[in-house]
């Protein structure tokens, strides 16, 4: 059996905004992974009418190279924040 620990008082509450921006880090990273396995998957096929400069694979490569960039600013802004929120909390007392 297990017996679960009453939260103490140092632990500060989980935000929905820590939540959201975890999360939307966390989906941009996946979406990341998704568009470099379709470009290997589109240029490895070998069709001879495969263009990457039309159609959808033009937004496919700007999200490989932007969306990383923007989970990592959203990472650090979840830091950021709680480190704040830490300090803050540890002023008041």
């Amino acid at each position: 059996m297990s017996h679960s620990t009453p939260p103490s008082r140092d632990d500060l509450p989980v935000r929905r905004i820590d939540r959201i921006l975890a999360f939307m880090s966390l989906g941009l990273l996946v979406l990341s992974i998704v568009c470099f396995i379709a470009i290997m998957i589109g240029t490895s096929s070998g069709l001879e009418y495969a263009d990457f400069q039309s159609g959808v694979w033009p937004v496919v490569s700007a999200l490989l190279y932007i969306a990383p960039i923007i989970a990592f600013l959203l990472l650090l802004t979840v830091l950021i924040m709680t480190f704040i929120r830490r300090s803050r909390a540890n002023k008041a007392r």
